[in-house]
């Protein structure tokens, strides 16, 4: 799309963008991408762009990324059918095969095409690589999610020496070789973490933290750790969102000095929250 604004006001618009960029110059930004926000393919072309971009005026972005619809249309393929408890993926041996194919197959080596296309300069690995991730059981009940007890960020931290975006995908893995299904949120929270990045943009298919959850206008855009403890008792954050705020609250108790929650369903809503003062969606910052 192609807007009528003359050389001037673009001229504008990038000197506005000025302070942010040299606020984040640098600076390491990890971003969660998954699920719902991925399934739109023109949405992800304008999603890889923006990281591009940021890539390119210095930010370095880690790329952490889920693909539950994508699984999930996989298994069907094999008729194998989805179980759900409490919103995690019932994963037996053979779900799990699949979840590590998707994952760190199809999924991940996309994510690192368009990329590549795009200008950046790419590399996936998944959780199992270096040991990234290691992990164990989290529940009897469903067999191989993992419960992540180490996050090496070694494998990361050398392809950022390189110049290169980490996409990695959230598989993990036991020393007796297992291989575990992990939350996407979870792992990001723990990178990030690890990381002690900026900022963790966590790209939802939800506006954010709402007031009232049938009322966008009812968004709350920053918010504590108390403040977001004290929407859990209240019932404010429930269902769905508890989960997501939990990783924020996990991730700012690791040091990470803000997290996002937004709708990755905007366009170049990346770009809205790091590069203007407008923001998107909600902010959780530490006390």
């Amino acid at each position: 799309m192609s807007l009528n604004i003359s050389n001037a006001q673009r001229a504008e618009v990038l000197t506005q963008a000025l302070p942010y960029i040299q606020e984040y110059y640098n600076k390491t930004v990890v971003i969660k991408y998954g699920g719902n926000a991925m399934v739109n393919e023109e949405l992800k072309q304008q999603v890889m762009e923006d990281i591009v971009l940021l890539y390119l005026i210095g930010v370095k972005v880690v790329l952490v990324h889920g693909g539950g619809p994508e699984i999930t249309e996989m298994l069907a393929k094999i008729g194998k059918k989805t179980e759900f408890v409490d919103g995690l993926r019932v994963t037996d041996r053979e779900t799990a095969e699949v979840v590590q194919m998707v994952l760190a197959g199809k999924i991940n080596k996309s994510l690192v095409n368009l990329l590549e296309i795009k200008g950046g300069k790419a590399m996936g690995i998944s959780g199992m690589d270096g040991r990234l991730i290691t992990a164990e059981t989290k529940d009897e009940r469903l067999g191989f999610v993992g419960k992540i007890t180490g996050v090496n960020v070694e494998p990361i931290l050398d392809l950022l020496s390189h110049n290169y975006i980490p996409v990695v995908s959230t598989v993990g893995c036991d020393n007796e070789g297992n291989v575990y299904n992990i939350n996407a949120d979870t792992a990001a929270a723990y990178i990030a973490g690890a990381l002690n990045a900026e900022s963790l943009i966590s790209m939802t298919d939800i506006a954010g933290i709402l007031r009232d959850k049938d009322d966008i206008s009812t968004l709350i855009p920053k918010i504590t750790t108390k403040e977001a403890v004290d929407l859990f008792s209240d019932g404010t954050i429930s269902g769905g969102m508890i989960p997501k705020v939990e990783c924020c609250l996990e991730a700012i108790n690791r040091g990470v000095k803000k997290v996002i929650i937004m709708d990755g369903r905007i366009p170049h809503s990346l770009l809205i929250e790091t590069l203007t003062d407008e923001g998107a969606g909600t902010m959780v910052i530490g006390e």
